[in-house]
């Protein structure tokens, strides 16, 4: 990407003002080189974000934007619905919800590492992941109707979890708002099974070693030590929402012209939120929230589960669970006033400061944990919220590394076989069904998740607390 395409405002901010059709600028957090390495694709896509209707500040991209279907990932803008504001599916993206959550082992690599082997195997029996993955529940119309509405909650009142759980858990573990009617019987078949189930693609769960702390003060309030064992879960709403996602965007396509919304890409579908369109594809999309929450936490139950056959005598609590792929009604402040907006973060994290309402008590005084995936081999990050992002971002950061290659380009470059060895030679055990999934997902596929991070902290997108090294990766 060329750099005179933008303004510089800071080292680590670049601003496209407005031309032909857009509203508002759009901006892209990155140094010059990693922005030199994105694909033209992410200009032109954050440009378009910024001519949809109703849009408030600005458009952005995070540091590990790059191209996707309609928004950019790492896409993050603000609707007003006083002013003509639109949700876009693509702008929440296919896997909705998908996000991380590390729960606390109380182990450190010591106490761990004779048990590797025999957790790595324990995890792989009992987690079930891979395409078409599914687990020992069966939803009916009733159980289907529950976790829908419930989320979490429904997930514990089954039996999958704690009720401290919640506590940790963007909305306490249940979205509000969300109405099954409008999920289609096709997304309800792809789910029925799926519950508990890591998926493939970039979904993982993790054994990782804290290797770093930046933060002392933070990295205390939540629990991480250096040479402490975490586990995090990667995954969402499998099939259900990726049926939601399909069947509203072709809707939104074919609706756009009675809405009198000119498109400047198919992709960028969108519907008012004031239409009876757009209130269905909430309704349906805040289900698949609820989906997504139900299916991390029944996978901590099952985590649990595994890790009581190595140790029996630990106990996994939960540190924080993040989502990304959402659209959510927040209070942010446009022009000194609070007003409330329809924030869509697609391959984005929320990143609440300190002293936000939203936040459980102890953590009022950090600001909220982001949690960051690394890409299977590479580091992961636990960041923590700042008052800052509240008006570069609202209150967003970076969900991971960002691609750097397709899928079908890393299966020609490398062979899972030969990836799950040299991870094996750093002492990484990889367990999947799928030599190319991993091949897919090969650390250098991925952009270095290290310099992103770095580049979110030095914006002001959120500060680095703790880095975070894979000692077992289960994958799809």
């Amino acid at each position: 990407m060329d750099t005179h395409q933008f303004i510089q405002r800071d080292e680590t901010c670049w601003e496209i003002q407005p031309i032909g059709a857009m509203r508002v600028p759009a901006i892209i957090y990155a140094d010059a080189q990693l922005l030199l390495d994105m694909d033209q694709k992410v200009y032109e896509q954050i440009i378009n974000v910024a001519t949809l209707p109703g849009i408030v500040e600005a458009a952005y991209a995070m540091p590990d934007a790059h191209w996707g279907y309609g928004f950019p990932i790492g896409g993050v803008a603000a609707f007003d619905p006083d002013q003509g504001g639109v949700v876009s599916a693509g702008g929440v993206g296919f896997d909705i919800s998908c996000g991380v959550r590390t729960l606390h082992t109380g182990l450190n690599m010591a106490g761990l590492q004779p048990h590797k082997q025999a957790l790595a195997d324990a995890l792989y029996r009992t987690v079930p992941a891979g395409v078409g993955s599914r687990g020992k529940i069966h939803l009916n119309h009733k159980t289907m109707h529950g976790m829908l509405t419930g989320g979490a909650k429904w997930a514990l009142e089954q039996g999958y979890g704690e009720e401290q759980d919640l506590e940790r858990i963007e909305e306490n573990g249940c979205m509000a708002g969300a109405e099954p009617r409008y999920v289609s019987p096709r997304a309800r078949e792809r789910q029925k099974d799926e519950m508990g189930t890591l998926g493939s693609g970039n979904h993982y769960l993790e054994v990782q070693r804290i290797a770093e702390i930046f933060d002392q003060a933070v990295a205390s309030v939540f629990g991480l030590r250096v040479d402490d064992v975490v586990i995090s879960i990667h995954c969402g709403s499998r099939g259900l929402g990726h049926q939601i996602g399909t069947e509203f965007l072709k809707e939104m396509v074919m609706a756009a012209a009675q809405h009198q919304i000119v498109l400047p890409d198919r992709e960028l579908a969108c519907a008012p939120l004031a239409s009876p369109l757009g209130n269905r594809y909430l309704g349906a999309m805040r289900a698949a929230i609820n989906c997504a929450l139900a299916n991390r936490q029944i996978i901590t139950h099952l985590t649990r589960q595994a890790v009581a056959t190595v140790f029996p005598d630990i106990h996994l609590d939960l540190l924080y669970d993040v989502s990304h792929n959402t659209c959510k009604l927040e209070q942010h402040r446009v022009d000194g006033r609070k007003k409330a907006l329809y924030v869509h973060r697609k391959g984005a994290t929320r990143a609440f400061g300190p002293g936000h309402p939203d936040l459980p008590a102890v953590f009022k005084e950090t600001g909220q944990p982001v949690l960051i995936g690394g890409s299977m081999g590479t580091s992961s990050y636990v960041l923590c919220g700042t008052c800052a992002s509240e008006q570069r971002s609202f209150s967003s950061a970076c969900h991971g590394a960002g691609r750097a290659m397709s899928r079908s380009k890393a299966t020609k470059q490398w062979q899972g076989k030969a990836v799950v060895e040299q991870l094996a030679a750093k002492g990484i055990i990889i367990r999947s069904l799928s030599m190319r999934g991993v091949a897919e997902e090969a650390p250098l596929a991925y952009k270095d998740v290290s310099v992103v991070v770095d580049i979110a902290d030095r914006a002001g997108l959120a500060r680095k607390v703790a880095r975070l090294e894979p000692v077992i990766c289960i994958k799809g």
